[in-house]
């Protein structure tokens, strides 16, 4: 028998692919990705690694076997998430922190899955990744942000910008926009390291890197409007852990009402200026003052010091036992509440303000119970102050693009958030800030978020941070604010930039199915050739 010379491999196309690392590498990237993604969001502030970290999850994943790609980005998931969110654990325990972060860590794996679902088509035009990687995070966020039970939008890519130039894109397209922004540097970055060395292709990514990030110093953002009114912003702070629950809610107003009533002092002596609305927090009266003559007496008369209407957040019983409404209330000096400006939180957080499958729930803790039912707003936080129409936007509900917009569509000029951190930590709030800080640059209206124990801080058109106080104390804040101002492009747009970003997301996943039945059908025509040459062989 004559023994033939196996011909010669074809160069195709194919062989110029980049290839995948090796599985060690490959856990390694995955691992070095979420450690990059921590470190750009608040309190760490590194905004420049999150395109890094979009970029190392890419090249672990790129060419993976679907599972595999899944858990990678799982990984990378875990260790953004866990430590992330580890501020959680102070208020509900270790439970709900570890399943609340492993459901986070899913959508990255998701992420995961669906780019190496794409690496044919990234394969064949490299030219693509940037805007793939850049649709493919912005429907993963699209989904985080509503699924399941009104979503979590908590570590966006777009929070992480609060200090670098992808920020001002939110005023043409929202979050959205700055996340499709820093990842599509990302995906630039990827197809330099999934295919090293100098080139005329690898110049272009590195300059497509730079450009989708320092490119947006020279876009341009909302001024803010020459007419003013002078606001303050109230940081009682709260007392030391150790004091009985309902002596601690007395407390907690009490130092609300004693700090106003010094600022009237400091207005009456001419130190400071007069405000024209002052700002409490969430949860700045726990007593609900509808129903407490005595707490009603409190805020009356702190409203009749400084001679200027006070927006209190306060928890509101209702006729059913343990329904409660977490509510921002305008109190007026000399006339007291006024309940057709009153905003109730449209957004409460699942398994913490309230327990849906409560049921099912019990079955993993009975501390459930401990949490009461607390009823959903059916309207935006649009307040008429008579000076000034504030956008009441409570806590959580900052993260939420729709949220936040429904103010301003409905007339706010400027924004406030109220929020309440003593049950969590600096690094809560501090992240908290960063999306008060995206959401003025989105809507052109300045605006403030106040706290019981910090951080509160005024913001400006820009993004800009003013007067911003520490955290666990007691402050007292005064600025005139620009109201109202020009309507930016991503306000009149809406939600429509994302909804059409995630469905040329579909239309990338969907397009690449003929290309991974080509390749499945050339590889098996290579895998039937070589058993013929080694059956000829033998």
């Amino acid at each position: 028998m004559t023994l033939q010379t196996p011909a010669a491999p074809q160069v195709t196309a194919q062989s110029e692919h980049a290839r995948p690392v090796r599985r060690r590498w490959a856990v390694l990237l995955a691992v070095l990705a979420g450690v990059a993604l921590l470190l750009a969001l608040p309190p760490y502030g590194l905004w420049w690694l999150s395109p890094i970290g979009v970029a190392l999850l890419a090249t672990a994943t790129h060419r993976r076997r679907l599972r595999r790609a899944f858990g990678l980005g799982a990984i990378a998931g875990l260790v953004l998430f866990v430590p992330l969110l580890w501020w959680t654990t102070i208020g509900a325990g270790w439970l709900p922190w570890l399943l609340l972060s492993f459901a986070q860590a899913a959508y990255l794996g998701l992420l995961g899955l669906a780019t190496a679902w794409v690496s044919p088509l990234l394969d064949r035009w490299r030219a693509l990744m940037p805007p793939v990687l850049g649709l493919l995070w912005v429907a993963m966020e699209a989904l985080r942000d509503r699924a399941p039970f009104g979503g979590f939008p908590w570590g966006r890519l777009a929070f992480s910008q609060d200090d670098g130039p992808a920020l001002r894109l939110a005023a043409y397209g929202g979050a959205p926009l700055v996340t499709f922004a820093v990842a599509a540097a990302g995906g630039a970055l990827a197809a330099l390291l999934l295919r090293p060395g100098w080139s005329t292709k690898g110049a272009g990514m590195s300059l497509t890197a730079v450009a989708l990030m320092a490119g947006p110093l020279l876009v341009p953002v909302a001024e803010p409007a020459a007419a003013t009114q002078t606001v303050a912003i109230v940081q009682g702070n709260v007392p030391r852990l150790g004091l009985d629950f309902n002596a601690q809610r007395r407390a907690v107003l009490d130092n609300h009402v004693t700090a106003t009533e010094r600022l009237a002092a400091e207005v009456a002596a001419g130190r400071q200026k007069q405000p024209a609305l002052v700002v409490w927090p969430e949860n700045s009266s726990d007593l609900d003052p509808l129903r407490n003559p005595d707490a009603a007496q409190q805020i009356s008369a702190a409203a009749d010091a400084i001679k200027a209407p006070i927006l209190v957040g306060t928890v509101l019983r209702t006729d059913k036992p343990g329904d409660i409404e977490n509510a921002g209330l305008l109190w007026n000096p000399g006339q007291g509440p006024d309940l057709g400006q009153k905003y109730v939180k449209r957004h409460p957080v699942p398994f913490a303000e309230y327990v849906p499958l409560r049921s099912i729930a019990r079955l993993v803790t009975e501390r459930v119970d401990l949490v009461r039912n607390m009823l959903s707003g059916d309207h935006p936080g649009v307040l008429h102050s008579g000076a000034v129409t504030v956008g009441d936007v409570i806590c959580f509900e900052v993260a939420y693009d729709d949220i936040v917009r429904d103010t301003v569509t409905g007339g706010a000029q400027v924004l406030a958030v109220q929020t309440n951190n003593a049950t969590f930590n600096e690094a809560e709030a501090r992240q908290q800030l960063a999306m008060v800080r995206l959401r003025a640059v989105e809507h052109g209206r300045e605006a403030l978020m106040v706290s019981t124990v910090g951080v509160s801080a005024f913001v400006g058109t820009a993004g800009q941070v003013h007067d911003s106080s520490g955290f666990n104390v007691g402050a007292v804040m005064v600025r005139d604010m620009a109201v109202g101002g020009p309507t930016t492009l991503a306000t009149r747009l809406g939600h429509w930039p994302e909804m059409a970003m995630a469905a040329l997301a579909a239309v990338a996943l969907a397009g690449v199915l003929p290309l991974r039945r080509r390749r499945r059908t050339t590889n098996d025509a290579r895998r039937s050739a070589g058993d013929e040459r080694t059956a000829e062989a033998r």
